[in-house]
């Protein structure tokens, strides 16, 4: 299967990828990675860059290990063709606006076709490629559209309220979780949503939680770089930093796996809580 990563932080921060030790880390050897992508949020728009060959070849990857960039929003994809011929339009993370944004997307799953087709209809998205991936991106796209129409034109870059948000991306993310394994990260720009499901772990059982696991880190006044099985997370004094990966990319008891089912919204480098509205009086 695919692996994901993600970051969300309080202060733009560098990240280096070396996607051979990452892939490895979840049990992707190198015959079985059919292309690579990394998406950098910076303002409102986003620097996608995307291979659909193995890291392993690209010079371009060589380029972001020795000039990286700096976001508060990194969104990663390594590649295992499952549905989809390896070509660049097929390559994650797929990236789209919506509301005077970039919408980014990444999954790790195998979602049933046909079912997909006939239950999450598309509009005005479409899709490039053939892959299942991104017929469930632009169709969640599709569901969130509302939302983002009730902008006010003079803030047109403005996000919708964020609980709304979650909800859209939570019924979503149960009609996925019917059709297929459904781990996935989504991003707008202002916050990162990451849904925990079900993979395959190379225990030769089939997919079965968990799908995604996530750290939270605080860095002091004299911080110290992150280093990870292929990530390394530049240090800043005061920073925030919330990661995820589908597995854990090292040792340290911090790492938390995602309940089944469970999606996790972070923003600035923290897990924002579900707010709880009181019932109104009877």
């Amino acid at each position: 299967m695919c692996e994901l990563f993600a970051l969300s932080s309080r202060i733009p921060t560098e990240v280096r990828f070396s996607f051979e030790a990452f892939s490895r880390r979840g049990g992707l050897g190198g015959r079985n990675k059919d292309g690579w992508g990394v998406a950098y949020y910076q303002d409102n728009d986003v620097r996608l860059l995307k291979e659909p060959e193995p890291a392993a070849d690209s010079a371009c990857v060589r380029f972001l290990q020795e000039h990286p960039f700096a976001s508060s929003i990194v969104v990663s994809h390594v590649r295992r063709a499952t549905q989809g011929a390896p070509s660049m339009r097929n390559t994650q993370p797929f990236a789209r606006e919506l509301g005077g944004r970039m919408h980014v997307f990444a999954h790790n799953g195998d979602l049933d076709p046909a079912a997909l087709r006939s239950r999450l209809a598309l509009g005005r998205w479409r899709p490039i490629g053939d892959t299942d991936s991104e017929h469930a991106f632009c169709a969640l796209l599709e569901l969130l559209a509302p939302l983002w129409r009730l902008t006010q034109p003079a803030q047109e870059a403005a996000a919708p309220e964020l609980e709304t948000r979650r909800d859209v991306v939570m019924r979503f993310a149960a009609l996925l979780r019917e059709l297929g394994p459904a781990n996935f990260i989504y991003a707008d720009g202002d916050a990162l949503f990451l849904h925990g499901h079900r993979r395959m772990h190379g225990d030769g059982l089939a997919a079965h939680p968990p799908g995604m696991h996530v750290l939270s880190r605080h860095c002091a006044s004299d911080p110290e770089p992150w280093h990870a099985d292929g990530v390394s997370v530049a240090a800043r004094a005061q920073q925030d930093v919330l990661l995820a990966a589908s597995v854990p990319l090292t040792d340290e008891s911090g790492w938390r796996a995602l309940a089944e089912g469970e999606l996790v919204v972070a923003r600035n480098g923290w897990i924002v809580p579900r707010r709880i509205t009181a019932s109104p009086p009877a």
